[in-house]
């Protein structure tokens, strides 16, 4: 009895926090470019927003963090004046879906980004209206700023980046994969000294992110729900499956999304 009241506080924390909790829950076999990925279940990451000009096209992914804001890539450019965040979507090639589009009043860019080192990889969005949080539209929990994850603990990652290493197409539904966590270590093996503390490597296990996935989230299942680990910023201009892929270290930027965000 007493085990069920700590499962029961548990989920109350994370109810009570009000993110990372979906209402449809994703199915994720830890077994398995989204390269070598498969569709999510429509709803299971309602985070997910699609970064896309005026005219629809897709062309970077984010997350949702609270009713107001959005954190994404630096390098995706997104420019308030020309692009629109969309939350809510699963099927970039449907009309039919309740989505929500919105307008970008700022978008604040970390003071350290190096767009030749990729180095601080990231950019918030504050929308210009707030969310309407539901089923298929809620918020990711933010890793915290002391997370220490074990190396081999497995992470997904979530886009419509390319498929196809051949094919400049996007996936028109939300693609998932499984990666796992890679040590620095091991990292500066494929990439020397490109790595830097604000960078997670994960992948090269046979699936990875690819163009398309960028700014997108790589989310950890944690007891509480799911916390954004990474933010989809770099990897092999191939997508190959069996070189890891580099998020954005979002446990290192944890204080300065508070004091933005605040």
């Amino acid at each position: 009895m007493a085990f069920l009241w700590v499962v029961a506080c548990l989920a109350l924390a994370s109810t009570v926090s009000g993110c990372g909790v979906p209402d449809v829950s994703p199915s994720v076999a830890y077994s398995e470019r989204i390269v070598n990925g498969q569709n999510a279940v429509p709803g299971s990451w309602p985070w997910q927003v699609s970064l896309q000009t005026y005219t629809g096209s897709h062309f970077c992914g984010g997350s949702l963090i609270n009713q107001y804001w959005v954190v994404t890539a630096a390098h995706c450019n997104f420019n308030p004046n020309a692009h629109v965040v969309v939350l809510g979507e699963y099927d970039l090639s449907s009309s039919a879906e309740a989505v929500q589009v919105k307008t970008v009043s700022r978008a604040i860019t970390n003071p350290g980004w190096n767009a030749n080192t990729m180095n601080n990889d990231i950019t918030l969005l504050r929308l210009s209206t707030p969310a309407q949080l539901g089923s298929r539209v809620a918020p990711i929990c933010l890793a915290p700023a002391n997370l220490v994850l074990p190396y081999n603990a497995q992470a997904v990652t979530t886009g419509w980046g390319r498929t196809n290493p051949n094919s400049q197409a996007l996936a028109t539904s939300l693609q998932q994969v499984v990666v796992p966590l890679i040590s620095q270590t091991q990292c500066t093996q494929y990439w020397g000294s490109r790595i830097t503390s604000a960078m997670i490597c994960a992948g090269g296990a046979g699936a990875t992110s690819c163009q398309g996935d960028s700014g997108g989230p790589l989310v950890y299942q944690s007891a509480n729900g799911w916390i954004l680990i990474g933010i989809v910023s770099w990897g092999t201009s191939n997508c190959n499956i069996y070189t890891p892929a580099m998020y954005t270290r979002v446990s290192q930027f944890r204080n300065w999304i508070d004091s933005i965000i605040a």
